[in-house]
């Protein structure tokens, strides 16, 4: 079980991705257009960013219940620490929704992740996105924390340009609680279904993927035996 530490960053963590990333979306839809998809694209991609530095070496900044399951998928994770985490993030994409309507109560979706086309176009696109979001945490991620000047900068531009190429038909959700919290706060569970289950599929692609071309286990070099000094005689005189 993870400390209380790991589960309350988590929490913030997951707050702060949800109310900056979905609060850019909502403000975008008030101020018509002010925002744009570039603009989306960068509050999802820096928060990310910001979070990994933030408290990277505190949960590994996972903030995302596909990263997690990717995590534990890949045996860099306990599973018993799976479903708390999980609880936590989905408990403060809850909390950022509910601010966000606080603010915006006549908002109709809450910047929830939506189909523009049809379910399945958007399921495989989930599918896909998420699997290359968790192919590249896995790769430059250490253990199960993402923590380090490369792991920021890297999975932050991912996030921003699969907003960019995905946002317009998904959503760009790659994250079950990312959609969770807006979907339950506004009422909108119709589609809730395709990010619930995309994201853990793609996740799952993404461990495959990071297999194919890394070792389970780490190279470890040969062991080298130190040289052994003679052992010492001690002879009695007769």
């Amino acid at each position: 079980m993870p400390g209380r530490k790991p589960l309350v960053a988590e929490f913030l963590g997951t707050f702060t991705l949800v109310f900056a990333g979905t609060g850019s979306v909502i403000v975008n839809d008030v101020h018509s257009g002010v925002v744009s998809l570039v603009g989306i694209a960068l509050s999802f991609g820096l928060i990310v960013l910001s979070m990994i530095y933030t408290i990277g070496d505190v949960s590994g900044a996972h903030i995302n219940p596909a990263v997690t399951f990717g995590f534990c998928l890949s045996k860099r994770f306990p599973w018993s620490s799976f479903l708390p985490y999980v609880i936590v993030q989905c408990l403060g994409a809850l909390a950022a929704s509910g601010c966000l309507h606080w603010f915006f109560p006549a908002h109709e979706n809450l910047g929830a992740t939506l189909p523009s086309g049809a379910p399945e176009q958007s399921f495989a696109m989930e599918v896909i996105l998420t699997g290359l979001l968790v192919f590249v945490v896995l790769n430059v991620s250490q253990g199960a924390k993402e923590r380090g000047i490369t792991a920021g900068i890297v999975v932050g531009a991912v996030i921003a340009w699969e907003v960019l190429v995905g946002g317009p038909v998904s959503g760009a959700s790659m994250n079950p609680a990312r959609s969770l919290g807006p979907a339950v706060v506004s009422g909108k569970l119709d589609h809730l279904w395709i990010y619930l289950t995309s994201t853990f599929v793609g996740s799952a692609v993404g461990v495959i993927a990071f297999h194919s071309i890394r070792s389970t286990e780490p190279a470890k070099p040969a062991a080298q035996t130190p040289a052994q000094p003679p052992a010492s005689k001690n002879r009695r005189r007769k």
